[in-house]
């Protein structure tokens, strides 16, 4: 019964939802990605050089025979593949940013606690006397 609980305390812990929910979103996300590079990117792409569709470059390994497929090294979908992972890259790099950036605007707490100079301990802010070794302290300035 042991491990069924470690278990279930692991698989909910709030890092494991996050990355389950992350996964699924990302898989959604590269749907949306995948749709961009292909529909909305190439196709200007391909008019700007010539009206090349990079999906359809490829180079013939061994051709068909009756009912064997041909071996094919389609590199124009790695191309639009690395076009795709460049997207996602740069759209996750601009999320992230403004992620950092956000959390660098907030503002810091000010200091509940100071240090006596006596003892090293931990005091309140508007401490006058240490509690702990009892000595005088100067009164806080606000």
């Amino acid at each position: 019964m042991g491990f069924l609980k470690e278990f279930r305390e692991f698989a909910i812990k709030g890092n494991v939802m996050d990355m389950a929910i992350g996964i699924i979103i990302g898989a959604a996300f590269t749907g949306v990605v995948t749709s961009l590079v292909n529909d909305v990117i190439m196709p200007p792409l391909g008019v700007l050089i010539s009206g090349i569709d990079f999906s359809s470059y490829a180079v013939t390994l061994k051709p068909a025979v009756e009912k064997t497929p041909a071996v094919v090294l389609a590199y124009g979908k790695f191309l639009n593949t690395v076009i795709n992972f460049a997207i996602v890259a740069f759209v996750v790099f601009l999320i992230v940013k403004q992620i950092n950036r956000l959390k660098r605007s907030a503002p810091a707490a000010p200091p509940q606690t100071k240090e006596c100079p006596f003892c090293a301990s931990n005091i309140a802010i508007k401490a006058v006397r240490c509690p702990n070794c009892t000595s005088q302290l100067q009164a806080a300035t606000t």
